[in-house]
């Protein structure tokens, strides 16, 4: 049974959202030119963006399961709903001003310092290059990890209140839930890499990305204060 409030197609709607965060594919399409100069051939470029992917499915996941946890353990708090929604409206008017006026005032991005960090990272895994493939590939676990926490701020509005609005049922009913948010979370990535495996170049998908970007914040922007707005609605 789902929690009160979420419906499949609210589920899946959300996971998109988040999906097509800016955040996530100025990332990944980084990483896609850094990965296509650094494994030898297409197929090794493969494997280490499915890898990646894999971990920051696995780190989204988990993520999501402890918060779950701690929700249903100390108890449905209507505050805690509260906030959700107060955060989804806030996020999503951010989001919406970058359709109009992108990167000016505050705005929701990584980290601070995030970006630079990641580049070291890879400036690291270039280092193992000569150690072996294998060790080019586990350097992607610690990297997928990393950039999964820096991106919080820019990707979690969607992941939180989808949580919280869980949260209001029960625990195990609620896994499949994540596994299926999650799962549809990653699918732009994995299908971008298998672009990039085709053939397609990191610079025509950038081109794409700031082409779009303001759409894409203004899709997700509409969507957060909509269901903010629907939660609120519910408890008033």
């Amino acid at each position: 049974m789902l929690a009160e409030g979420l419906t499949i197609p609210v589920l899946v709607t959300a996971a998109l959202i988040d999906s097509i965060n800016p955040c996530v594919f100025g990332v990944l399409i980084f990483l896609i030119a850094f990965m296509t100069k650094m494994f030898k051939n297409p197929k090794q470029m493969l494997m280490g963006g499915l890898i990646y992917t894999a971990v920051v499915y696995l780190s989204y996941l988990l993520i999501g399961i402890g918060f779950l946890k701690f929700t249903v353990s100390f108890g449905f708090s209507q505050i805690i709903y509260w906030i959700a929604a107060v955060i989804a409206i806030g996020a999503g008017l951010l989001e919406i001003k970058d359709f109009f006026w992108y990167g000016k005032g505050f705005t929701l991005q990584m980290l601070p310092g995030a970006a630079k960090r990641i580049k070291y990272y890879t400036k690291r895994m270039k280092e193992l290059k000569g150690k072996g493939i294998f060790y080019s590939y586990l350097a992607a676990i610690p990297l997928g990890i990393f950039v999964t926490l820096v991106e919080l701020p820019c990707t979690g509005a969607p992941y939180l209140v989808v949580l919280v609005i869980i949260g209001q049922g029960d625990y195990t009913n609620g896994i499949p839930l994540l596994l299926l948010y999650n799962l549809i979370f990653v699918l732009p990535l994995i299908v971008m890499i298998l672009i990039a495996y085709f053939g397609k170049s990191s610079s025509k998908l950038e081109k794409w990305r700031k082409k779009h970007r303001g759409l894409m914040r203004l899709g997700i922007g509409l969507f957060l204060v909509t269901l903010g707005s629907y939660m609120i609605y519910t408890i008033v």
